[in-house]
């Protein structure tokens, strides 16, 4: 019953909108191993029918579900070899996450991380990298400070001191 003294019923207001979460939001977290076997919108995939044979370069985070044999050079990004993946390549990325099999040395300026269900054959260059229960790993492993450069090029400490002085 409407009464004359109290003010008319107002229509709740509309919800603002919600802001989308940051760019900047990980493709994975890396400490669940279910959660790396799902791609971010912000990444190339290679579907599990997928075969491909050759290069493989860019400037854009990879999921492999699928083969891929030659290379894998993505500098700065992140190569995820998924549950299904079968890769017989050198990898060269800023991270390196193993799910399924890879055959091939990988090199990371971050860091290298066989899950649980993962295998590996081949040697490791990176600055970090972890090693789950049940992983497969068969290969060298050479721990490097992100930047820095294989040491035959550079001077013995020694040889520089006598050039400076």
């Amino acid at each position: 019953m409407w009464k004359p003294n109290q003010p008319a019923a107002t229509p709740p207001a509309p919800e603002p909108a919600r802001p989308t979460p940051p760019a900047a939001t990980p493709a994975f977290d890396t400490r669940s191993p279910a959660a790396g076997a799902i791609p971010n919108s912000e990444q190339a995939t290679i579907g599990k029918s997928l075969v491909v044979k050759g290069e493989v370069t860019g400037s854009e985070s990879l999921y492999v579900d699928g083969k891929v044999e030659g290379s894998i050079n993505l500098p700065g990004n992140r190569v995820t070899i998924g549950r299904n993946g079968q890769v017989a390549a050198n990898i060269s990325a800023r991270e390196i996450v193993v799910l399924g099999k890879v055959r091939g040395n990988c090199q990371a300026s971050d860091r290298v991380d066989i899950r649980s269900e993962g295998s590996l054959t081949g040697d490791v260059i990176a600055a970090r990298i972890s090693i789950e229960d049940g992983a497969f790993f068969k290969g060298g492993i050479d721990i490097r400070k992100p930047g820095a450069e294989p040491k035959t090029s550079a001077p013995a400490p020694a040889e520089a001191e006598k050039k400076e002085g």
